[in-house]
Parts: C-alpha cells; sequence; structure tokens
C-alpha cells in the first residue's frame, strides 16, 4: 500500500504569531484518524526548531524547503543536513521550481542534494515538472525523464526507494490556475511506470501532486489512482483551508 502523504510549502511566509496561532488551532481541530496518512509542514528554516517541539506530540513531521551539498564549512548562508537532522526534520525538499529558476539548481546540482539527503537517512520530497512552453511542444515526459535519469545516474536502480515524488507542472505554481486532474493522473502514472522500469519495488513509491490546489479543486484529484497526496503551497498558511484539505484527504484515503 502507498503511503499517503499531505505537505504544507509555506515557502517564505510565515512569522512567530501566526506559528503559534496555527500550532494552536491544529492541536485542538487535528482529526485523530490521520492512520496511514502522515502530514508535513514545512515552515521557513528560522522556525523549523521551534515548531519541532509541538508538532511531533501531534504526529505531524516537520520539512526543510532546502539543504546544502555541503556538511560544514564557509558557505555563508547555507543549513547542511545535520542541522536539519538534529532539529528533527523528517523531510526535506529538493529540485522545487522556485529554486531551479531563481537559484539556478541543475538536475546535477539536484542529485547531489538528493544523495546527500538519502545518505543521511532523511526522506527527499523530489519535485519535478515542466514549463508552460515545453508543455505546448509536447516535451513534458522528456524533461521529466531528464530529472529521473540524473537520480538513476547518481544513486543506481534503487535511488527512489523510501522517496517522495512531487509532481508540480511549473505553470500551475502560485498561478491560481491548477491542471486538469485526468492530465495529471496520466504525468504520474508515466512518473510511476517510468521508475518502476528501473526498480520493479519502487512501485509502491508516493507521487503527490502540486499547483494551486485547494479545498474547492482538490476533491478531483483526490479519485485519481495514481495521485497520492499533495504539496500544498499557500492554500496551507490558512490553517482552516489546510484542515479542510487533510479532512477530504483522510476521506477518502481511508476509504479506498
Amino acid at each position: 500500500m502507498r503511503n499517503k502523504l499531505i505537505v504544507a510549502n509555506w515557502k517564505l511566509n510565515g512569522n512567530i504569531e501566526l506559528i503559534s496561532n496555527y500550532l494552536d488551532f491544529l492541536k485542538f481541530n487535528l482529526p485523530n484518524n490521520l492512520k496511514d496518512n502522515t502530514i508535513v509542514i514545512v515552515p521557513p528554516f528560522v522556525y523549523l526548531e521551534r515548531m519541532s517541539h509541538v508538532v511531533n506530540k501531534m504526529n505531524i513531521f516537520l520539512g526543510a524547503q532546502n539543504v546544502d551539498i555541503n556538511l560544514k564549512g564557509a558557505f555563508t548562508g547555507e543549513i547542511s543536513v545535520l542541522m536539519l537532522k538534529e532539529i528533527g526534520v523528517k523531510y526535506v525538499i529538493i529540485g522545487h521550481s522556485e529554486r531551479r529558476s531563481f537559484h539556478n539548481e541543475t538536475n546535477n546540482y539536484i542529485a547531489k542534494k538528493f544523495l546527500l539527503v538519502k545518505n543521511y537517512n532523511l526522506i527527499p520530497i523530489l519535485c519535478i515538472g515542466e514549463t508552460e512552453q515545453e508543455k505546448r511542444k509536447n516535451q513534458t515526459q522528456k524533461v521529466l525523464k531528464e530529472q529521473l535519469d540524473c537520480i538513476f545516474k547518481t544513486l543506481g536502480e534503487l535511488a527512489f526507494r523510501n522517496t517522495v515524488i512531487a509532481y508540480e507542472p511549473i505553470w500551475a505554481i502560485g498561478t491560481g490556475i491548477s491542471a486538469d486532474p485526468k492530465y495529471v493522473q496520466n504525468i504520474h502514472q508515466f512518473i510511476r511506470n517510468y521508475i518502476e522500469k528501473h526498480d520493479v519495488l519502487s512501485k509502491n513509491i508516493t507521487i503527490q501532486y502540486g499547483g494551486s490546489v485547494n479545498s474547492l479543486n482538490i476533491k478531483d484529484f483526490i479519485i485519481q489512482p495514481d495521485i497520492d497526496g499533495f504539496l500544498v503551497g499557500n492554500a496551507s498558511l490558512n490553517v482552516q483551508e489546510f484542515l479542510k484539505i487533510i479532512a477530504m484527504c483522510i476521506s477518502y484515503f481511508t476509504n479506498e
């Protein structure tokens, strides 16, 4: 059975007041029947330790938005995987399109981060996806293959065990325009089949969808057989909205 994962990626948002109110509301309103559904919150780095003291008591895991390829040294402004592990982080987002676009992170550079996260027994959430121009040129599968192949080349055929894939079409992120659910299902099926060709035991890999999802459109994605959860951006900053998403996912996933 594939693990179902719901991740709140706060990006460059949040403050101490928001965190306090958010966690207090979650504490009293989080569903008790999480079962095999995993909830992860990914705040900015400066709030990770503050949140770690609270979320671990609520059966929620912490994630980091990024990590450096170095463990220590003269790398001003960077965060190491050892630091993340020390404060209780379990998941690390790797290769988000905003890192690829705004910080010029290449597939090879992302593969180095992926390897480091795996070596220290944290779980990478590898983000992959195509631009609008690539989609129009029917290059989506080609782009996704290149993003996945770089990981296979670095780690071998067992690369994606204990890993999460987040398919995020770049043209849908933060735009308010979500992809068609059937289109996303087809892409998820392609990703799953492609990974399984290299490693048959990876057929149960968790593949999330991210891209302007919210409580109003998420139910059309939940019912797709190869969508195992969601990487939620803007909608996750509103705790009531995020709880609606969690409740809808649990309601469907636990009755599959």
